[in-house]
């Protein structure tokens, strides 16, 4: 048992229900209902029709609070100096070629 989804609408469509509707180019439609097959050869845009699941989806309609509220923060990358030595002085040694490095560091 497949459950197809209305090409206009996005409702579910049940076995034995709507009807289908085949363009010249063979491409396929699914509708729910003549209503909505009326709106789609009429060339009425779903995501203007308020009942419409496309319409809801692109006007967060339905959408609980949880997941309208959860997002992510965005990591941050500080540079700090470490006790004893400011940035700049580390940022300095980094720079510098390894032979030179390591007479600082003995």
């Amino acid at each position: 048992m497949k459950i197809e989804q209305c090409s206009f609408s996005g409702f579910k469509i049940y076995p034995g229900k709507g009807k289908l509707y085949v363009r010249l180019d063979s491409k396929v439609f699914r509708f729910v209902s003549s209503k909505n097959e009326s709106l789609f050869l009429q060339r009425k845009n779903p995501r203007k029709i308020a009942w419409t699941t496309v319409y809801r989806r692109v006007h967060k309609k339905g959408i609980t609070e949880e997941i309208a509220k959860k997002r992510s923060r965005k990591t941050v990358k500080h540079q700090r100096g470490i006790v004893g030595a400011d940035m700049a002085s580390i940022l300095k040694l980094r720079n510098q070629k390894p032979e030179v490095c390591a007479l600082h560091i003995q």
